[in-house]
């Protein structure tokens, strides 16, 4: 907190006729000026309680106080204060600037009057609301919200059309607290009203969240403004119910969901902070925000993907039949590119991502294979063969969700080079099947998978680098056979096929990498027999393939 000289208030002190003394003051809380200066430093520090207990009215200065505080969430205050001028009527004025302050986005000054008081119990700042901006009524606050520019950027497929956009959305929300003893009963209501649209948001799955929450309010769900007709009765009107319509990042063709859609919304909210602005607002009841300053940011551009929306579809409908856990990824043969996802409710439960590693069992065993006499024998020589493939390296993708565990790096044991416990990612089985696929065409280097375009995948933990032609080819080989009189030669409808087939054991998980009309098809079961599913997956994706 800063004193000002007395320039200004020499000003007021001329056009008023009382008698009256220039407020030098000790300094303390015994004066005027001593009461000003704690006030306005109990400003800066952001305490309600000791700048309230300053003034003639604590309770409602209190609450101004704590709602424009919080509103504004400044980093700092800095205040600057004329020294007050003293009246012979036990009255005193002065002025006060206030500088709330955001590092990194910017600042917003008042500047306001006020006047003090002499009581029995000694000098109170004189409370109103204007003392925290001029005028400003009873009941307000002052509040700093985000902005962001319209329109909002969308998420596109490689073809440029739209994948994802911004709606707006209404978030049906559960309070406990409020719902107190009637919480079951509430709970049970709620699951009823929007049955008609969220059938599977059952009043346990509810009390699931709200168990988990340990007490505080939960998203019972969300739905979208066109949909909130459909809802069976009024949500609003169940006890610690409430609905907040917010804008959300949704898939464009509702048919479609893929787990994609987290890292992809990470990523677009990442584009929307960096141009998000901001804006200070006076806030009073039954009126709409005034703007008082503000920052704004220009429009994001659109997001481009490597995202083939029937390719979505396709994904779709190939796991939703499928009772054990099924997640399948397809990427583009020769760049790389994430094409689509999809997993069934299983896997969706179990939580199945493309960055996270799961034991391949004898998946790799051609890969291996054809390694291990390149290296001969060689551990070290071997990894960095299968780094070059894809394998063993760690791949962060902007746009595409890192794994919530983490996950273990393949161990590799034995005098010849024959990996037990051997664990992959969907992404690392994809880079695998498009090096190879790149090698048939005849280069020699493997590519990182992505999704943004434009966007660079990092690799650590191993280096991608030039592959080994020959043995590129023999596992290509390798590939053909397992797909014509193999594990894979079931299949039917997939001409060109060449594929990897292969489980963990009796209780998996289980594989399937193929290489098919320029795509790279990796699908992971879990569960027993999760390398039959798995083939059982491969020729589902093939028949709804050439079906669509």
């Amino acid at each position: 907190m800063v004193w000002r000289g007395n320039s200004a208030a020499a000003a007021i002190v001329a056009a008023v006729t009382l008698t009256m003394v220039t407020g030098c003051g000790s300094g303390d809380d015994t004066d005027v000026a001593g009461i000003v200066g704690s006030f306005a430093g109990a400003i800066e520090a952001q305490d309600v309680d000791a700048a309230s207990g300053l003034t003639t009215a604590p309770a409602p200065a209190a609450e101004t106080l704590s709602a424009t505080f919080a509103g504004m969430g400044a980093k700092t205050i800095e205040t600057t204060v004329n020294k007050p001028v003293e009246y012979s009527d036990g009255t005193a004025s002065f002025t006060m600037t206030t500088t709330w302050e955001w590092p990194g986005q910017g600042s917003f000054e008042t500047s306001t009057s006020g006047t003090a008081r002499e009581l029995s119990s000694g000098w109170k700042v004189q409370w109103e609301p204007g003392l925290v901006y001029q005028n400003m009524p009873a009941g307000s606050r002052l509040q700093k919200v985000r902005t962001d520019a319209t329109p909002a950027p969308t998420v596109d497929s490689r073809t440029g059309k739209t994948f994802m956009k911004m709606v707006p959305v209404n978030e049906i929300t559960f309070d406990p607290k409020a719902a107190g003893r009637k919480s079951g009963a509430a709970i049970s209501a709620l699951a009823d009203a929007i049955e008609p649209i969220a059938p599977l948001v059952t009043a346990s799955v509810i009390g699931k969240k709200v168990d988990e929450a340990d007490g505080r309010s939960v998203v019972a769900v969300t739905v979208r403004e066109s949909d909130m007709k459909m809802l069976a009765s009024e949500p609003e009107k169940i006890t610690g119910v409430t609905i907040s319509p917010v804008g959300k990042l949704v898939m464009d063709d509702r048919r479609l969901s893929s787990p994609l859609e987290r890292g992809l919304t990470n990523y677009w909210t990442a584009v929307r902070d960096a141009t998000a602005g901001w804006q200070v607002q006076l806030v009073t009841p039954g009126t709409r925000p005034k703007r008082l300053a503000g920052k704004q940011g220009p429009p994001a551009e659109d997001i481009p993907t490597t995202v083939d929306q029937n390719q979505q579809l396709v994904l779709r409908n190939t796991v939703v039949e499928v009772a054990q856990p099924a997640t399948v990824m397809t990427f583009d043969a020769s760049t790389g590119g994430i094409l689509a996802m999809a997993r069934n409710d299983a896997a969706t439960r179990s939580d199945v991502e493309a960055g996270a590693a799961y034991a391949t069992g004898s998946t790799l065993d051609p890969v291996f294979e054809a390694v291990d006499r390149a290296s001969k024998g060689d551990s070290g020589a071997a990894n960095d063969m299968l780094y070059r493939f894809g394998l063993g390296v760690k791949f962060t993708a902007p746009g595409v969700s890192l794994p919530r565990t983490a996950t273990t790096k393949p161990k590799v044991s034995g005098a010849s080079f024959k990996p037990n416990d051997y664990k992959s990612t969907m992404l690392n089985m994809g880079a695998l099947g498009v090096a190879l696929s790149r090698a048939s065409d005849g280069a020699t280097d493997a590519v990182a998978p992505y999704i943004i375009k434009g966007a660079t995948t990092k690799v650590t933990d191993g280096k991608l680098e030039h592959f080994e032609p020959e043995v590129a080819r023999e596992i290509l080989r390798s590939m053909a056979a397992i797909a014509k009189t193999g594990d894979a030669s079931d299949l039917t409808g997939a001409p060109g096929l060449r594929a990897l087939v292969g489980t963990n054991g009796p209780q998996g998980p289980g594989w399937f990498v193929g290489l098919q009309g320029g795509r790279v098809i990796v699908i992971y079961c879990e569960g027993e027999t999760s390398g039959t599913a798995a083939l059982q997956v491969a020729q589902k994706y093939f028949k709804v393939l050439n079906s669509s």
